[in-house]
């Protein structure tokens, strides 16, 4: 296990894909049969479920992960990576099948387009997943990162947050993606067992048929989500929580890369929660984890420790 020694809040277990990200940058045109000079091809350490644990880490706050990598390369990259942002990896499962890989073309404004191998993530958790004591140990939320992303969750999804709430958890989810389509016809009947849900303008429309704020809320709200945390980008974000509603601006950066900003956002939002920030101080803190990872490729080398995330932040709420 690899935790910061000064940790002292109850920990988040992550449930979500790891992979290893293959960035290129920039890319703001494609020649098919030619051949396009870049700045940079990195790799760097991405993923729903890796993003958002690497930032809880960072942030001091205990983070432990549940997923899988395969028996390879990338695969121990991730794991260093991961334990490099003092997350703990005991229940990160070593898998035949290849580490799950996304190349990333990134234009100059900061935008990118993914071309995804799920790899390991396929054959993830095919029999089953099963909140076990000893994996909830110190925890007090389970967070998942894209429930789309690995297809036994997909599956299992409704039973393991009804293994959460039996088991004393807060639930978090962060919608991410649907590249098969099903939307709210798989997440729907769940949202009454989540507890903190995070979903992007783009993530929401698709749920919702709707671009509008309220309209948004309200629909998922009716679905049975207790708090709703829409991403607006550069905007910054959105916060329902019962009858309140926070619109908490974004920080003003040059946005270099956007890949994983979403996901770190997540993580800064629940470090702070369980640092016992009122949730509109968390959305500020997420904000200035957002503003932080876009300046940097790659989707968590832009991470900063609770100090310097801090300093970022505007003095006026």
């Amino acid at each position: 296990m690899s935790e910061p020694e000064t940790s002292r809040w109850p920990g988040v277990l992550c449930l979500g894909n790891i992979v290893m990200d293959l960035l290129v940058y920039p890319v703001d045109e494609v020649t098919w049969g030619g051949t396009r000079w870049v700045q940079s091809i990195s790799q760097s350490l991405g993923g729903n479920g890796a993003n958002t644990s690497c930032a809880i880490g960072k942030l001091g706050v205990r983070a432990r992960l549940w997923g899988g990598v395969g028996q390879d390369a990338f695969g121990d990259a991730a794991l260093r990576r991961l334990e490099e942002c003092h997350v703990d990896t005991r229940y990160i499962q070593r898998l035949p099948d290849p580490t799950a890989t996304t190349v990333a073309l990134v234009r100059s404004d900061g935008s990118r387009a993914f071309l995804h191998q799920p790899g390991a993530s396929r054959s993830l958790f095919r029999d089953g997943l099963e909140l076990t004591p000893s994996l909830v140990e110190g925890c007090s939320v389970l967070h998942i990162g894209n429930p789309f992303s690995i297809l036994p969750l997909r599956v299992h999804l409704k039973e393991v947050l009804q293994q959460a709430q039996a088991l004393g958890l807060k639930t978090s989810l962060d919608t991410a993606w649907d590249s098969l389509g099903e939307w709210m016809n798989l997440l729907g009947p769940c949202l009454p067992l989540v507890d903190l849900l995070f979903t992007n303008e783009d993530e929401a429309r698709m749920l919702t048929a709707s671009s509008d704020p309220q309209t948004v809320a309200t629909t998922l709200h009716n679905y049975g989500a207790s708090t709703i945390v829409l991403k607006r980008g550069a905007q910054g974000c959105m916060v329902f929580h019962g009858p309140s509603v926070w619109e908490v601006r974004g920080l003003a950066v040059q946005a270099v890369d956007t890949t994983g900003a979403g996901d770190c956002f997540a993580g800064g939002f629940l470090a702070a929660l369980q640092r016992g920030l009122p949730m509109q101080e968390a959305a500020r803190v997420a904000n200035a984890v957002g503003a932080l990872n876009v300046q940097s490729i790659g989707a968590t080398t832009g991470l900063r420790d609770w100090e310097q995330t801090l300093a970022l932040l505007d003095p006026q709420p």
